[in-house]
Parts: C-alpha cells; structure tokens; sequence
C-alpha cells in the first residue's frame, strides 16, 4: 500500500505542474496581439496620422513635407513611406517612434508609392516628370530614374516582386510594366484613362480603374493583355486586393465603392460610403477594409464578410491615403493593457504553485529512493 501510495503522486503531480506551464503560456498567448495601424496623411497641414485600427483612433501624428499623398507601409511594419507631392520628396517615418527618419528627394510631383516583397526597394511615379523613381531602402537613396512618359499615378509590385505596374492617365492612357531586374520598362498596353492599379495575389491578375470609361480593366500578367472589362460606378479611381478572390473600387463621383468577384469578373455589391472616395486596404487579416473619404473628411471601415459600413470616423485636416497604408505597427508583438496586467496576476498566483509543486516531486524522489 505505502509503494501504491508513494506512486500516485509520482503519475499526477507532473501532470499538475504540466498543466499549470502549459495554462500560463496560453494565458500569455492569448494576452498577445499583432498591433495594427492605418497611416492617413493630412494635407491641410503636411502630416500622417496614426490610427490604431483596433479603437479607430488617432495615437500620433507626424509632420511630413507639403501634400502627403502615397502611403505605402513596409512589408515588416517598421517604415512608412510618403510621397510628399508638392515637396518632391518621400518621407521615411520610424513607426517604432513615429518620426521621419529620412527625407528622399525624387521626381516632380510624387503620388504613388510602393514597397517590393523583400522590403529592399520603394518605387515611386512622379506625376509632373513622367517617371519613376527606385530607392534603396537600406540607404534610402535613388538608386535608378525610369521613363514611363505622361502622367505616371498608380503603381503596384508582384507579389514575387518581379515586375511593377504603372499607370499614366495621358492620351492614350498606358499601363506600363517595369521589369524590376533592369529597371527598364519591358512592356506597355493602352487602356482608357487609368487611375490606380493592384495586384492579385497569386500574381497573375492587374487590375486597373479607368476614369474614363467607369470601368475596370483585367490584365493578364503572363500575357500583359487586358482579358476583360468590368463596369463600375461613377469615376473609379483606386483599387485594392483583398481575401477571398474579390477586389474593392472606389467611385469617387457615385461616393460607393464596388466589390468584384475575381472568379467572374463581375461586380457582387456596392457600398456606400462618404463624400468623394479615394484610397482605400484592406486590413492584415481581410476582414476590413479602410475608405479615405476626401470631401467628408472620413474614414469608412467596411465589414467585408458582410459588405457593410461598420464603423465611419473622422480624420480632419483633408485626408488622403493612396497606396497600401495599413500594416503591422512593429514588429514585435504587443499586448493589451489589461490582458497584460492578468497575465502579470496569473504569473504572481503560480510562481508559488510551481515552487511547491517542484519540492513535491523533489521528496517523491527522495522517498522512493529510500524504498528501494
């Protein structure tokens, strides 16, 4: 009896101590959360706010150059670039600190802006010079100046980083692809009054919003030939990818945005959202989706399972948005306040429960050391 009770504390007292690691790490786990932010820039006096998505609240606000326009967050969260349009410049912005790092002159009349995969180069359209500029990210400087000719706007990279999109609203209006090995442009298609452009994520699919014609142009990559042609409402002028094979349009002069179903070419719902629409992404994990409403001085969230404005709160000083400008705020993992401090309660509970379940286990040896 004295062997089977000396043993029973040896199956469970273990398992008792495992179970007490195991409900910590997960306390810990679940207290622990990816922060979230949406870069807005603010022409009305040259700045970026910071919204943290999870309470659609400003919590900074960083002074950039004149009529931040392009916003495009780096793949690892931890710059944001910003085409200072009327500066001829790009702001680089620390998000750990929320300060401008670096001030890179480019082209004249920056807008669009992009970040390659590997977070190794930004490319930028100027507008007023009919090019694009390539920045190093690690020197942040231009590395490489490439003609597109007309009114260079829109711009998106590959997901394997191979090529970048951009689009020039001239006459004719062009998409020109750029092959990011050379620099040079390999290849140029005509399409009617382009305005913003994105790529699918499987990297076969541009999609490109033609002001002119309230349509949507379908481009396939492997062939650069546009396949189909969506109608939309009144002046698209931005696109973004979002899950689930559908992708979003804002229709500055209808004030909606259309979701369009991949698999069909065909639009599925219209949402209606604030005064003159124009940028707009889609949240890290596809469940919303962010519309910069310029003359409403707003900010639509869209439930994209639903297809509904959930949420529409203000951003003051005339903001603008154009480009991917919502990302992880850091990279290293941040927790809740509260989450933190039931965390830090649950750690001080079961330090002690860990000590004496150690000096459980310790006599148990002990004792069936002396039974043998």
């Amino acid at each position: 009896m004295a062997l089977m009770h000396t043993a029973r504390p040896q199956r469970h007292t273990p398992r008792l101590l495992a179970a007490l690691v195991i409900g910590l790490m997960t306390l810990m786990a679940v207290g622990t959360a990816l922060a979230e932010s949406a870069y807005i820039g603010q022409a009305g006096r040259n700045t970026v706010a910071v919204i943290d998505t999870a309470t659609n609240t400003v919590t900074a606000v960083v002074s950039v150059g004149s009529s931040p326009n392009g916003i495009a967050v780096s793949p690892d969260g931890d710059r944001v670039y910003v085409t200072n349009t009327r500066s001829d410049t790009v702001s680089v912005i620390d998000t750990a600190t929320n300060t401008v790092t670096a001030t890179v002159v480019v082209g004249a009349g920056p807008i669009g802006i992009a970040v390659t995969p590997d977070n190794t180069r930004v490319y930028v359209t100027n507008n007023d010079s009919g090019t694009v500029s390539v920045i190093d990210t690690a020197t942040n400087l231009v590395t490489a100046t490439v003609a597109v000719g007309g009114d260079p706007e829109g711009i998106a990279v590959t997901p394997d980083g191979s090529r970048v999109y951009i689009t020039s609203d001239s006459i004719p209006g062009t998409v020109s692809v750029i092959d990011t090995a050379t620099n040079a442009v390999s290849a140029k298609l005509e399409v009617d009054g382009p305005g913003g452009v994105a790529v699918s994520s499987d990297g076969s699919r541009a999609y490109v919003t033609n002001v002119g014609s309230d349509t949507v142009s379908v481009i396939d990559i492997s062939t650069n030939t546009v396949i189909a042609t969506v109608a939309v409402g009144g002046t698209p002028v931005e696109v973004a990818v979002g899950h689930d094979a559908r992708i979003y349009v804002t229709n500055a002069s209808s004030n909606t945005v259309s979701v369009i179903d991949t698999a069909t070419n065909t639009v599925t719902a219209t949402v209606a959202v604030g005064d003159l629409p124009s940028g707009l992404a889609v949240s890290l994990d596809g469940a919303q989706l962010y519309v910069v409403n310029i003359d409403s001085g707003t900010i639509s969230v869209i439930d994209t399972a639903t297809n509904t404005v959930t949420d529409t709160f203000a951003v003051k000083y005339d903001p603008s948005a154009i480009g991917q400008f919502i990302g992880p705020a850091s990279t290293a993992p941040v927790a809740e306040p509260a989450l933190l401090e039931t965390v830090i309660g649950a750690v001080i509970l079961i330090a002690p429960l860990l000590a004496l379940a150690g000096l459980i286990i310790a006599l148990r040896a002990r004792r069936r050391k002396k039974v043998a």
